[in-house]
């Protein structure tokens, strides 16, 4: 992605070099396999985690924080990218678009939705209306997901702020009235169908920037796509404990994930993200 020497959001809270405070967060294989299965790119619900892990600050080397520093400035662009193209779309439909707040965190962080450890990825929450990201998981991505390249955390910051799309669309609320009223087993099949369709709104972020800004290089896309693959509920289901459960999905399989990211870049069509009448189909 060409994002160099382009405009950075000013929505940004960075503080990681700050204590994260009192936090609640679960383990995993691979240190963030089995979070990463529930939690990865969330609607910002964390009262499912249960145990508690110690407060650690790790002092980055020089290099280190040159290169944490590099991955702040792109993932602001990203940010920037998607102000540029949600303040359009919004205004053509007659809308006004609320722009979210990004807070950078290192190990720990206190949000509107409860504490959390770096090792729940990255996450929104619908109560502050911000996204949260630990820019460790770029280094996740690449090396204990198999993803490389820098668009799959583009992918990531626009598959949170379609999240955020969802809270000023009422999708979010929705949500919260559906989590009171079904059991876990059918409120998952729910959980499937928002993840879906913030995967959808990241391929429209991706059609549109593509068109505004023609900033994506070749291979983007594909990048987006091998992260939607390595990042699905049954291909992380059988890496973390050998065996898929279809009744514990929360975020889709590879092939859904990647399908609905495809169909929301191909058309940058709102109206065709309707990804829970689809699937109740």
């Amino acid at each position: 992605m060409l994002w160099k020497g382009r405009r950075e959001s000013g929505n940004v809270d960075d503080r990681r070099g700050m204590s994260g405070g009192k936090m609640v967060a679960g383990g995993g294989v691979l240190g963030i396999i089995v979070l990463v299965i529930n939690f990865l790119m969330s609607d910002g619900d964390l009262s499912k985690l249960q145990v508690q892990i110690p407060q650690q600050q790790v002092a980055l080397s020089p290099e280190e924080q040159a290169a944490d520093d590099e991955r702040a400035a792109f993932v602001k662009v990203v940010l920037a990218e998607t102000e540029d193209v949600w303040n359009k779309v919004f205004k053509e439909n007659n809308s006004q678009y609320i722009e979210p707040t990004l807070v950078l965190f290192r190990g720990s962080v206190q949000s509107g939705c409860g504490g959390a450890s770096a090792e729940v990825g990255p996450f929104y929450c619908p109560a502050d209306e911000k996204l949260y990201i630990d820019l460790s998981f770029y280094q996740d991505l690449q090396e204990k997901l198999q993803a490389p390249g820098d668009f799959p955390m583009a992918y990531v910051v626009a598959h949170e702020v379609g999240h955020h799309i969802q809270k000023l669309l009422g999708v979010s609320e929705k949500m919260q009235r559906i989590r009171e009223e079904f059991d876990e087993k059918e409120y998952n099949k729910y959980s499937v169908m928002m993840e879906l369709q913030a995967d959808f709104y990241a391929g429209v972020w991706a059609h549109y920037t593509e068109k505004m800004k023609n900033n994506l290089e070749e291979g983007d896309i594909q990048e987006a796509l091998t992260a939607a693959n390595a990042i699905g509920d049954d291909r992380l289901q059988k890496q973390g404990q050998g065996y898929v459960v279809p009744d514990a999905f929360t975020h889709g399989t590879s092939e859904q994930r990647m399908y609905w990211f495809s169909k929301g870049y191909k058309t940058g069509d709102l109206s065709q993200g309707d990804t829970f009448k689809e699937l109740a189909d």
